[in-house]
């Protein structure tokens, strides 16, 4: 089977660079495409010298559509807006859509799905194996104890980071919610500040640090009254990240339309 030709949307970002250079590295595929924002000082630049490899022959695009011509998935950590409309164009197109946006609202995962009816999307809030592993063990973390367990999702992660709870707190937590039966959107507390009053019974609590370059870090603490349980993942670079995303576009290869998360894609669903 011929190389798997893959375009990286974002690809002058902190991402799109190592997408582009875990790409390079990895066998069975190769970049074909790869698109920034209008202005972008990367613009008609090589993608490889962008990513502090040698040429790869492929120039930086302001046109998404341009980028993905010629491609079998997209690559795709950038921000909802943007991520919208590209899976828009995977839908017209049938190509598959490997999405690690954080930030995404109800409504923006709402026109993912919808896009999925053309294309095979796979959308996660974290991409690499260990988080959805951690996800897969708070869920049966939160179905086996009882409601004197207090749940809370701990993250931090470097300065720059836009979006809070990060897109891994809130998948830890969805799972968490999950193994209760319970929906998240009624039981989340993100904040708490002043006089917040005791703790109400079954809420899922967030709390968020940013600081120097952190890449990421999240626990899942189970907090009962003699006793704590705490999960925990450590990300130390972010390669692990672009090799899943890599990993779930050669899963989606010849898939027919459907939305999909990396829990499918690591058998873990």
């Amino acid at each position: 089977m011929s190389d798997m030709r893959l375009a990286v949307v974002g690809a002058a970002g902190r991402m799109g660079r190592m997408l582009i250079q875990t790409i390079a590295e990895t066998d069975g595929c190769v970049l074909c495409g790869a698109s920034e924002r209008a202005g972008s000082d990367a613009i008609g630049r090589d993608a490889g010298a962008i990513a502090g490899l040698p040429a790869l022959g492929v120039a930086i695009v302001d046109d998404p559509r341009v980028a993905i011509d010629a491609a079998e998935a997209v690559i795709d950590f950038t921000a909802p807006e943007a991520t919208k409309a590209v899976a828009r164009l995977c839908a017209e197109r049938g190509i598959a859509h490997v999405i690690g946006t954080t930030g995404l609202t109800a409504e923006d995962l709402a026109a993912l799905r919808a896009a999925a009816g053309g294309c095979c999307i796979v959308q996660s809030g974290n991409m690499s194996m260990g988080v959805n592993l951690l996800a897969s063990l708070a869920r049966k973390v939160a179905s086996a104890l009882g409601p004197d367990f207090d749940v809370e999702v701990l993250e931090m992660h470097h300065r720059n980071k836009v979006d809070a709870p990060s897109g891994t707190a809130l998948l830890l937590g969805q799972a968490a919610a999950e193994g209760r039966g319970v929906e998240l959107v009624e039981k989340a507390v993100r904040s708490r500040d002043g006089h917040t009053g005791a703790r109400k019974p079954g809420d899922i609590g967030f709390a968020t640090l940013r600081g120097g370059s952190v890449v990421g870090e999240h626990s899942v603490i189970f907090a009962g009254p003699a006793e704590r349980i705490e999960l925990r993942h450590v990300a130390e670079d972010r390669k692990l990240f672009a090799s899943g995303a890599i990993q779930a576009a050669f899963w989606s290869r010849g898939r027919p339309p459907g939305f999909h998360s990396m829990a499918d894609v690591l058998g873990l669903s």
